[in-house]
């Protein structure tokens, strides 16, 4: 049996301050990221350097942000990770 789950596609990712990414899906929703954990694995070291972070870009078809060939975080990563951000959209129909 699959336990196969879709997760929603990246729409826009914004790379902010202190290694932390802005993501929005292609659903409304918007997820902000903090990356600071990961860089102490050697896959993600060398986006401590601030000028490579801030390359970040929306893969093709939206499965995940990359940086170079090397390296990228898929979707479902930044979802279910990251911390979901209330836009003044959602604000105003609550």
């Amino acid at each position: 049996m699959s336990t196969w789950t879709e997760y929603p596609k990246i729409k826009a990712v914004e790379p902010l301050a202190h290694q932390r990414l802005m993501v929005s899906f292609h659903n409304g929703e918007q997820r902000l990221y903090d990356f600071s954990s990961q860089l102490d694995s050697p896959p993600f070291a060398p986006l401590r350097n601030e000028a490579l972070f801030k390359c970040a870009r929306v893969d093709i078809g939206g499965y995940g942000v990359i940086w170079n060939d090397e390296i990228d975080i898929a979707e479902s990563e930044l979802w279910l990770n990251g911390q979901p951000v209330e836009s003044p959209a959602s604000a105003l129909a609550a």
